[in-house]
């Protein structure tokens, strides 16, 4: 794959894509109705994350949204005009559950940036991300029940694993909003970061990410997929399968020697 980041950074489209020092920032662009999904925002997103998994210079992925939101979940305009209406199951069953299942089986990290108010599916999507940061002006809102639905894209899948049974079943019936400091308290969130340094302190945490032993990152990642269903057993000899896949890495060679010659690794991802 390229190695020119100049090529695989795109902007204009209602996904944008920017890739610099290891990292691809991948933005919602759809700002005039807060980075709610259509269908081609969907397909958009599912293309751009394949390019991520794919693209060996990317070793850490960012996803954020342009101006006052994050997401908003679906554009109800699509649903409710009958021209553009795909109907739910298809909604469901090639936009969301394919985004869902991508980022959860991309082998890097990826970062839900939460820049504003994440909504409904948009809410689910950031919770399926490896980390979940926010600045001080998100908001969390399991937003289904107001019109009728019931929660989708992975949330009563997620949401109930971080922050316990009873909590989630009051979000998600009640329809509450949650702030990033409550988000963060109930262990739904990693961390919240000031507004002011926001694009910052995520740069910081992505670039850092994209430094380290990406391939022991990706077997990581995918302990932890598993560990939602495996038994004790099951899950032991998981960890000693992929440990040896892990010590038979180039970054494995280079963290041991770097540890011994005293000196900062220099890992390449592989």
């Amino acid at each position: 794959m390229s190695n020119n980041s100049q090529e695989l950074s795109r902007t204009g489209g209602a996904i944008e894509l920017k890739v610099e020092n290891g990292v691809a920032w991948v933005t919602l662009n759809r700002p005039d109705v807060f980075n709610s999904f259509n269908r081609e925002m969907a397909l958009m997103l599912q293309e751009t994350l394949d390019l991520c998994e794919k693209e060996t210079s990317i070793r850490a992925i960012v996803i954020t949204g342009n101006g006052k939101a994050f997401c908003a979940g679906q554009d109800l305009k699509e649903v409710t005009t009958p021209e553009l209406n795909p109907g739910f199951r298809k909604i469901l069953e090639e936009h969301y559950n394919p985004i869902i299942l991508r980022i959860r089986t991309i082998e890097k990290p990826v970062i839900g940036a939460v820049n504003g108010v994440a909504a409904g599916a948009g809410a689910n999507i950031a919770l399926a991300c490896d980390f979940v940061v926010a600045n001080e002006h998100a908001s969390f809102i399991q937003a289904f029940s107001k019109i009728g639905l019931v929660p989708d894209s992975a949330g009563t899948f997620f949401l109930p694993r971080l922050i316990g049974f009873q909590k989630a079943t009051a979000l998600m019936m009640s329809g509450d909003k949650v702030s990033a400091t409550e988000a963060v308290s109930m262990g739904m969130i990693y961390k919240l970061f000031p507004t002011a340094t926001f694009e910052d302190e995520v740069k910081a945490l992505a670039e850092n990410l994209a430094q380290m032993p990406t391939k022991a990152l990706g077997l990581t990642k995918r302990l932890l997929n598993q560990s939602m269903n495996n038994t004790l057993e099951q899950q032991l000899a998981l960890e000693s399968d992929l440990q040896i896949e892990a010590s038979s890495s180039n970054d494995y060679n280079e963290g041991v020697t770097a540890f011994v010659e005293k000196r900062k690794p220099e890992f390449k991802g592989n």
